[in-house]
């Protein structure tokens, strides 16, 4: 049913923010709940889209990634005239009360841990692969590694990409 004179949210494209400040709350909250529902079902689609593509995908990019050696990272692969980049990001978890422990032995033996460690006791991974063997290797119960979600971006090979 067309309610006569009822702004759109098409009609707010072309209407300028001062202009739509000035409609009644009235006016306004149906387009707000509109607007709302409009994006949780773009949302869905796009979730929807986002799992056929790893589905499509992700065993391509998993025996890429393997085939480079790597665990996480961001691989390309071509599926005709698109670019496929998958992005697997690495999260890494540090145990606190162990990072903790070590840093006091750090301490206790005269070194310095900042040298090692953040203080918060999160340990950058450039530092922890920066470090001598025996340090890691102190670490390593401490150290828990996890991915996170994996991303696809689609190009045409004509398109700059990033």
């Amino acid at each position: 049913m067309n309610i006569p004179n009822r702004i759109t949210l098409n009609d707010l494209r072309g209407m300028q923010v001062g202009a739509i400040a000035a409609l009644s709350g009235e006016e306004l909250a149906p387009l707000r709940l509109e607007a709302e529902d409009q994006l949780r079902t773009a949302k869905g689609l796009c979730d929807w889209l986002d799992g056929a593509i790893a589905l499509k995908y992700g065993d391509r990019a998993n025996a890429a990634r393997n085939a480079d050696g790597k665990d996480t990272g961001t691989i390309r692969f071509a599926d005709g005239a698109v670019t496929v980049v998958a992005e697997l990001p690495k999260r890494v978890d540090w145990d606190q009360a162990q990072v903790a422990s070590l840093v006091e032995r750090i301490k206790a033996d005269g070194d310095d841990p900042t040298e090692y460690v953040d203080i918060s006791f999160d340990v950058a991974e450039r530092k922890y692969s920066a470090w001598p063997a025996h340090i890691r290797m102190a670490f390593e119960g401490a150290r828990t590694v996890r991915t996170g979600k994996q991303r696809f971006r689609l190009s045409l090979n004509d398109e700059v990409t990033k």
